[in-house]
């Protein structure tokens, strides 16, 4: 806590020391009186020649700058359309407000000298954020800056959200950088390149469709490049090693000119930095529009990952990564553009992990708990993504896009489990152990192609084709070796030293999108659409499980009920009409899909159709309170349909303890769902608001019918006559002021309800004796934290989060002060340190561990100078591991991870 104190202590004398401001406020007009919205005004001191306030007026024109008093100022204001103003005032001691008046004529070129040096501004439904303006000279790298803008945050992933929604595009110079990934962007830009980040709102990638699609939620994000970065090369190439045979290399090399951008990344180390992971793999789709998720239809091809482990660099004991990465636009000619790009990734990971779970007891609170000792895991994971994309446009009416895409990956996982449970309950302990080695494998592929055209006949008519396919062959191999037999009724061989169980799986897709969209104009507020589409798919499945014997023989279990072969074939033919129109304020966009559903699968000598029909609606609203003011409404009901892994009749090995199986007569679900997004952007005093709530209900789930056995469960996919319901949402309030200080809170939560049928121990064959489980869970965090934006001082950031997740009355705890501190100082130092403390416990008192990181590093580079000197430290304190919870339908789980040492590396960059 003295710690604490003393940050405070520090702001309390940093505001003391910025203190001698005055307010300069009035309001922008035009001459007839009408107040102007998202005028810019800026004061530039006559001594220093800085600018020491800028603002944007609100939508009654007024602004509201702190200036220095007993200063002289020249005042800037800008409007588009109208000319631009100027005239200086000198500050005393006392408050001054002024009435500025501006006249139409002003040329766009003016307008647009005066962007380039605000902060911040507003045209249209772009944000422009002048990174000079943020920038305190201890950044590195794009998302550094990013994390500085205000409405702006980069979560723990590396992926950037504006205003709560997730940027789903980020463009270099107005070109893809990797298909759109923020998340390389974020961590390889170098910052010192960056000149503008534009946050276009409402982002759509074909402009034919501007206004006619409801693309409110997308945002995507522009970096626009410093004068000197473009037709040249550009980046850096640094390398480091440190004790323990540590190291990283991550050259990073960029060219950009009008007509070609190439963009290479490498990254080779031993230290936790991962900058490719499993997680950013199955993230880059290669950019294909979501077709059929607007139909109303929610069909989608699971992956048969097999559960190999996703964790991040702070969840690993040890962590060996290669990457590399190239990507390459190409203007061929005017109206045509190739693009691709090319990722290669090779990453060890060695995880160690203790855990204990809790199984929900039906019709009751007790909660059945089993404790897992140790669970180490080495995992392999060798990923490659190719893309190429073309686009033809001659001219403004037309488009026409062509990407194809290959995923290939070869992961594997050895995994050891040691005394494995104790199981605790009311009557006392069952201790079971059973120690566990197994091994997972999986060298699946995956071709993606999407053909896309679009045509504006006229003012009136326009047109879009979309096709898409999909091909996937997966071939997941599961071999557990166990001490005891986990499911004696599958019928293995017990005269073994152990039961060395193997399971293959071959899963092969094809899946075809069709849509056509016509979109009439019947005025400039009103537009009718009808879509018709067509979704196939084809699936095919086998599995099967053998024991290898002693002798090197396997054993077949040549039982229907233990192995499957299935083909399983979908087909949604629809056509929906919407009619979007604008009255006011509002706009609305009401509409309905018709679909005729045809599906069947092929097993056991036998065919399983179902075909039906169903109307859908939805509708689209929202309230354009201002032109930074809205609130956006979507409701949706879909049909909700599973694929080929859950109509297998025949059983399959989950996990070492876990046996389940599909079921050929499931019905589809129907879900409803119901959002509301709130948002606020307000430059006259700084302020940023969002929230966003969402609620869905699920009718006829699909869910598991599980019956345990003490540690081990069967399961069987089934239809429910009950509904599931979940709701998550978010509020933030970011705010800067005094212009040295800014203040965020955010809380983000979620609520869920699902239902799953428990077999009655009893009489587990008979369906009759199954019993309806409900089970809730409520996660809740709070976070909000303090900064300083000083240009010469050291800049603090204090900030507390505390995490509460409730399942079914067990509620786990995470408390977590933290402290951030950067500063630049004498001309070429930069000290960036982040402190965390971590307080994680339970209700029921089981878990109480209290852990801390502290990351460290100190860079010295002169000014213009190529060469850059840093030392950097990770886990300062040499934390030994952290804590983590999560829940399914029938339980949940707490863990305990075993992290990285302490390193410390010695660093040279070379930029380019």
């Amino acid at each position: 806590m003295t710690k604490i104190k003393l940050v405070f202590l520090f702001l309390v004398i940093a505001t003391g020391i910025q203190a001698q401001s005055i307010r300069f406020e009035g309001v922008i007009q035009d001459t007839l009186g009408k107040p102007l919205e998202m005028a810019n005004v800026m004061a530039i001191n006559q001594e220093t020649k800085g600018m020491d306030g800028y603002g944007i007026t609100n939508d009654k024109g007024r602004f509201q700058l702190s200036l220095k008093a007993n200063s002289k100022y020249k005042i800037k204001v800008s409007y588009i359309g109208f000319q631009a103003y100027e005239t200086i005032i000198e500050t005393t001691t006392e408050d001054v407000q002024k009435r500025i008046t501006l006249r139409e004529g002003g040329f766009a070129l003016d307008g647009v000298e005066i962007v380039q040096e605000m902060p911040v501004s507003i045209k249209g439904d772009t944000i422009i954020y002048n990174a000079d303006s943020f920038k305190t000279g201890t950044e590195q790298k794009l998302e550094d800056i990013l994390k500085r803008l205000p409405g702006v945050e980069v979560n723990a992933d590396g992926e950037i959200e504006v205003e709560g929604k997730r940027v789903t595009q980020m463009l270099v110079d107005g070109k893809k950088f990797f298909e759109g990934d923020t998340k390389l962007g974020s961590k390889n830009i170098p910052s010192d390149a960056v000149d503008k980040v534009q946050v276009l709102r409402n982002f759509t990638e074909v402009s034919q469709l501007r206004g006619l699609e409801n693309n409110n939620d997308d945002v995507a994000i522009n970096i626009k490049l410093k004068k000197g970065k473009n037709k040249f090369w550009f980046g850096d190439i640094s390398a480091g090693a440190g004790p323990d045979e540590r190291f990283i290399v991550n050259p990073k090399l960029f060219y950009y000119s009008p007509k070609t951008s190439v963009n290479v990344l490498s990254n080779f180390n031993n230290i936790g930095d991962v900058p490719f992971s499993l997680r950013d793999y199955f993230r880059l789709t290669g950019g294909s529009r979501n077709t059929i998720g607007r139909s109303g239809t929610n069909f989608n091809v699971s992956s048969n990952d097999l559960g190999i482990s996703t964790q991040r660099n702070d969840r690993a004991e040890e962590i060996d990564n290669k990457f590399g990465a190239i990507n390459v636009t190409q203007q061929i000619s005017k109206t045509w553009n190739i693009s691709g790009f090319g990722v290669l990734s090779s990453n060890k990971t060695i995880t160690n992990t203790q855990s204990r779970n809790g199984i929900f007891q039906p019709n009751s609170t007790e909660i059945l708990t089993q404790e897992s000792r140790s669970d180490l895991s080495n995992v392999r994971n060798n990923l490659a993504i190719f893309k190429f994309g073309s686009k033809f446009k001659p001219n403004a009416a037309f488009q026409f896009d062509y990407d194809v895409s290959m995923r290939k990956s070869s992961q594997s996982e050895d995994n050891a489990v040691f005394s494995n449970s104790v199981t605790f309950n009311p009557d006392g302990n069952l201790e079971q152990t059973n120690t566990v080695f197994s091994f997972k494998e999986q060298d699946p592929i995956a071709v993606n192609q999407s053909l896309n055209m679009f045509w504006t006949q006229n003012d009136k008519n326009t047109w879009a084709l979309e096709m898409q396919h999909l091909y996937q062959d997966e071939d997941p191999f599961y071999n557990p070796d166990l001490a005891n037999d986990p499911f004696p009724v599958i019928g293995f061989d017990a005269d073994q030293s152990s039961f060395n169980i193997n399971q293959n799986r071959f899963v092969k897709t094809n899946k075809l999108d069709a849509k056509i969209d016509y979109y009439y104009s019947l005025n400039l507020k009103s537009i009718f659409n009808i879509t018709l589409g067509n979704t196939n798919s084809y699936q095919s499945y086998n599995s099967s499980i053998f024991q290898l014997l002693d002798s090197g023989t396997q054993f077949s279990i040549d039982n229907d009920l233990y192995k499957n072969q299935v083909q399983y074939s979908f087909n949604d033919a629809y056509i929906g009409a919407h009619y979007k129109f604008i009255t006011g304020k509002f706009t609305f966009n009401p509409g309905l899909t018709f679909h005729r559903y045809n599906t069947y699968n092929d097993q056991l000598n036998s065919r399983v159709r179902d075909d039906f029909s169903r109307l859908l609606p939805d509708l689209f609203a929202q309230y354009q309170i201002k032109k930074s003011e809205s609130l956006t409404y979507n409701f949706r009901m879909a049909n909700i349909f599973s694929d080929i892994n859950s109509f297998t009749q025949g059983f399959t090995i989950n996990n070492f303890n876990a046996l389940g199986r599909g079921n050929r007569y499931l019905e589809n679900a129907l879900q409803q769902t119901h959002s509301l997004r709130y948002f606020k952007y307000n430059l006259f005093n700084f302020t940023t608001i969002f929230g966003n709530l969402n609620y869905s209900k699920t009718t006829d789930p699909v869910v598991n019918r599980v019956f345990f056995n003490q540690i081990y469960q069967i399961s069987e996919r089934a239809n429910l006559d009950v509904e599931n319901e979940s709701v998550n949402g978010n509020i933030g309030y970011q705010r800067s002021f005094m212009k040295f200080y800014k203040a965020s809170v955010g809380l983000n939560m979620n609520w869920s309800r699902f239902n799953t049928r428990r077999i009655n121990s009893a009489d587990p064959e008979n369906p009759d004796a199954d019993l309806i489980q409900t089970t809730e869970s409520f996660g809740q965090t709070y976070r909000g934290s303090l900064g300083t934006q000083f240009k010469k001082w050291p800049n603090v950031e204090v900030g507390y989060a505390v995490t509460l997740n409730d399942y079914q009355g067990e509620t786990f705890t995470t408390q977590q002060p933290f402290i951030k501190v950067d500063y630049f100082f004498l001309g070429g130092f930069s000290f960036v340190a982040n402190y965390d403390y971590y307080n994680y416990s339970n209700t029921s008192g089981t878990v109480d561990n209290k852990y801390d990181f502290l990351n460290a590093s100190l860079n010295y580079r002169k000014k213009d100078a190529k060469m850059e000197y840093r030392i950097g430290a990770t886990n300062l304190l040499n934390t030994g591991s952290l804590n983590d919870d999560s829940f399914n339908q029938t339980g949940f789980r707490t863990s305990q991870y075993f992290v990285q040492p302490r390193y410390i590396i010695f660093s040279l960059k070379y930029n380019l």
